[in-house]
């Protein structure tokens, strides 16, 4: 059965694609918010035009890079102007996707996200955050990151879920009639996996030696390594597993 518009913030994005598609699927309307739609959240611009007569905001939207101060900015900035916006059109409530671990961290793009929890959860709309692990599709992105034939990678634990699990678990908590029992839920895929392992089997399609290394010069490595950002006891887990998902045309890509 079709609602009212839902907007999704950051929908041209990697998890934002998947977002789109199920509400779709599931019979939403969709209102698509990106630069690439021609709404800015961080300028402004064509975002009240935009969220006129929306009912909820799904926020997925991120910022590119992993340098902590420009992150915070971004997020900051992203928080306020989708509550002022999303107040005048008479939104419900928002519905944010976070990182596993993002309340323990201290450093990096990870604590930009803590502060962006914060933002979001203190504004006047009521909020849901759904905290994700590591996506499948980020394994690709570090390769993408390295230069030449090998890639050196962290050997750190990480329980790697794909974006589409994440889509699927984002939408059922935004539509919730209810807020959820455990405050900000969690989803992770099935097995905990390591980082450095997951990206071998992608290195050996793609052609590239991974060479593993500790997590020297990583934020908040040593967390890392302590499990610190693996799901607690209460996450859902949902596969595929990572070297399931490679085998599929999304993982394959």
């Amino acid at each position: 059965m079709s609602t009212g518009k839902i907007a999704v913030a950051g929908a041209t994005g990697r998890l934002g694609v998947h977002v789109v598609d199920v509400l779709a699927e599931r019979g939403h309307r969709v209102v698509p918010i990106s630069r690439a739609t021609g709404v800015d959240i961080i300028t402004g611009e064509g975002l009240d035009e935009a969220l006129d007569g929306v009912e909820m905001i799904i926020d997925v939207a991120s910022w590119h890079g992993s340098e902590q101060e420009a992150a915070t900015e971004f997020f900051r900035t992203s928080a306020r102007n989708l509550h002022d916006a999303g107040r005048r059109a008479g939104a419900a409530r928002i519905t944010a996707a976070s990182i596993i671990g993002a309340d323990k961290a201290t450093a990096g793009f990870l604590a930009a996200k803590k502060v962006h929890e914060e933002l979001l959860l203190a504004g006047p709309l009521p909020v849901r955050i759904l905290r994700a692990a590591q996506f499948h599709e980020f394994v690709g992105q570090l390769l993408d990151w390295q230069q030449g034939g090998v890639a050196h990678l962290p050997s750190l634990p990480t329980q790697l879920v794909a974006c589409r699990s994440v889509a699927e678990e984002l939408v059922d908590l935004a539509l919730a009639p209810e807020a959820p029992e455990t405050p900000i839920p969690e989803i992770a895929g099935p097995r905990k996996e390591n980082m450095a392992e997951a990206a071998r089997l992608l290195g050996a399609r793609r052609g590239i030696q991974v060479v593993g290394i500790d997590g020297g010069g990583i934020p908040d490595a040593e967390i890392a390594a302590a499990g610190g950002f693996l799901p607690g006891p209460h996450a859902k887990l949902a596969g595929p597993t990572f070297s399931e998902w490679l085998d599929t045309r999304e993982g394959a890509k």
